[in-house]
């Protein structure tokens, strides 16, 4: 005769059983996504280590005597130079003996428009190579960080990037923008602007105000000379008898005067004869204002050929 299990009791067992299947069924899903997150963490975390602090404690795997990348590799499903290098690289081994995929390396890489940066790298000052879309306003983070400016337009070279692409001094943001810096480089170039001006004479801008249109012509006709290597004349200075360029501003003329002052040996002692001083003068006046013109400004020569010319404001 076949026992007769009574309904109750089946439901009593089998519905403990299956609530403990499901918790452990649960339980082992958690831990096998935390496994990974942790795993993806400590990847993420050593990939940007230093080059020497990550060959610190490598055995004698292959490649572990090689740096790091320097630059970025090319953009995502690119085939650029680094891209490339990085591919060839796919077995190396970072200090704790973890492979690195191929295409992984110590500077990040955004597929462009921006958007993937270097993990871990928020806060960080350094030179960036950014990009501001029209459908994405703002200075994203291309690639980066990189210890100079050059190394940032090389990499963007090397990586094939588009013109909108540029290089850009400041510090990495969580949201990935850069909030922009001032550079040692540019801190330097400031400083030698600041001394080229003060080498107008004191009362130069004594009946300007300082938002005068004409103050800001002389500063950038300034900068266009200095950027080209042409010096200001030093008129009350003690480097006076070294020539340079003479800025005045001539408000009844509508904008600054511009032109060469040479060496007191040709100005005034005229060891070279005054014919050599004019034919000079001339050459270098008109070198003077094609200078100008190539740098866009408004340039008109001012009386006779060695007389020097005239940039007019455009505003």
């Amino acid at each position: 005769m076949t026992p007769v299990v009574p309904a109750g009791l089946v439901e009593l067992v089998v519905w403990p059983v299956v609530a403990v299947v499901g918790f452990l069924v649960l339980a082992g899903l958690v831990v096998v996504l935390g496994r990974s997150s942790t795993a993806r963490y400590e990847f993420e975390r050593n990939a940007v280590r230093s080059p020497a602090g990550a060959r610190s404690g490598a055995g004698p795997a292959a490649g572990a005597g090689r740096p790091a990348p320097t630059g970025p590799a090319g953009p995502a499903g690119g085939a650029g130079p680094a891209a490339a290098a990085a591919a060839g690289d796919a077995a190396r081994t970072d200090g704790g003996g973890q492979a690195l995929p191929a295409g992984r390396t110590a500077v990040g890489v955004a597929a462009h428009p921006a958007g993937r940066r270097v993990a871990g790298t928020e806060g960080a000052t350094a030179w960036w190579l950014v990009d501001g879309s029209e459908d994405r306003p703002g200075l994203y983070a291309v690639a980066g960080p990189f210890p100079a400016r050059t190394d940032a337009l090389c990499a963007a070279l090397a990586a094939d990037l588009d013109g909108s692409a540029r290089a850009l001094h400041g510090t990495l943001r969580a949201d990935g923008t850069v909030l922009r810096r001032v550079s040692a480089q540019d801190s330097a170039w400031l400083a030698h602007l600041g001394e080229q001006l003060d080498r107008l004479p004191e009362e130069w801008d004594a009946d300007l105000d300082d938002d005068d249109p004409m103050v800001t012509l002389l500063v950038e006709v300034t900068a266009a000379l200095a950027e080209s290597g042409l010096p200001l004349w030093d008129a009350t200075g003690p480097r006076g008898a070294l020539g340079g360029v003479c800025l005045a501003v001539e408000p009844g003329l509508g904008g600054v005067v511009a032109g060469w002052r040479q060496h007191d040996r040709m100005s005034v002692d005229q060891v070279h004869g005054a014919d050599a001083d004019v034919d000079v003068q001339q050459v270098l006046n008109a070198a003077l204002l094609d200078l100008l013109r190539v740098r866009g400004f408004v340039v008109h020569p001012l009386g006779g050929a060695a007389s020097g010319c005239v940039v007019y404001c455009l505003a």
